[in-house]
């Protein structure tokens, strides 16, 4: 406050002053420690504000790295993902920290968790043990592309990464931005271990090339896409192929 008014002020108005200043004092130093305790970075604070909605159990010892931060799906969405995924084995091709793979597992299906990244499926088998499901998941690092020809399974499920939080500045996502590879080539590798697919894409895809997805098949696989919101907020997009469409 200005100088200038604390001589006239009112001893109740100086109390209400001092009781501000105290609470902007608080804030910033539960902001100071909360990026000392928690490691995050500017580029993902936004996420861990809303890191009860990515996992609902994060204080019982969640870990994440910082791609897993902005990359993992959002737990209601996860649990949709979940519940449309009918029975028998999932694959989980870019397991990350785990989100998906956990869900599938909740429901007490078999599931396969991929990734490259050793780091990534540590975290993903500490945060399965935090929801009791790891005797559920078979954890494998490595590549899927080479996996793949080994690999069988009645559901697919892919959320390739999106190019990390630069997606929204896109107005529209092609699925040639997708990586490790482009999105026809993912969904063409998946497809050789079965038609059944969940594919989980930013909310600005191109809805036309997603749908072109399913002509890849003779004849074209049938094929559902909705959106996914998590508090009015549409968070993606995913696409639900042959058994898993029409759930």
């Amino acid at each position: 406050m200005e100088k200038k008014m604390m001589i006239s002020e009112s001893p109740r108005t100086s109390r209400r002053i001092k009781k501000r200043k105290l609470a902007n004092v608080c804030v910033e130093s539960y902001k100071e420690r909360k990026s000392r305790e928690e490691r995050v970075s500017p580029l993902v604070e936004k996420y861990w504000f809303q890191r009860y909605h990515l996992f609902s159990r994060y204080d019982e010892g969640i870990k994440m790295d910082e791609e897993g931060w902005y990359s993992v799906t959002p737990e209601e969405i996860a649990i949709r993902h979940a519940q449309r995924s009918g029975n028998g084995i999932v694959i989980d091709c870019f397991a990350g920290v785990g989100g998906n793979a956990i869900q599938f597992a909740r429901m007490c299906y078999s599931v396969v968790a991929i990734d490259i990244d050793p780091q990534k499926i540590e975290f993903a088998i500490n945060n399965a043990k935090i929801y009791g499901v790891e005797d559920y998941i078979d954890f494998i690092v490595g590549d899927f592309f080479k996996l793949a020809p080994s690999l069988k399974g009645d559901m697919v499920f892919l959320a390739p990464p999106w190019g990390g939080p630069s997606y929204k500045s896109i107005e529209k996502f092609t699925l040639d931005s997708l990586e490790p590879r482009d999105g026809f080539t993912i969904f063409q590798v998946a497809q050789a271990i079965t038609t059944n697919i969940i594919m989980f894409l930013p909310r600005n895809v191109d809805l036309q090339q997603v749908e072109e997805l399913s002509w890849l098949s003779s004849p074209p696989l049938e094929v559902e896409i909705e959106e996914n919101y998590v508090l009015h907020n549409v968070k993606g997009v995913t696409a639900y192929f042959s058994g898993a469409a029409c759930g």
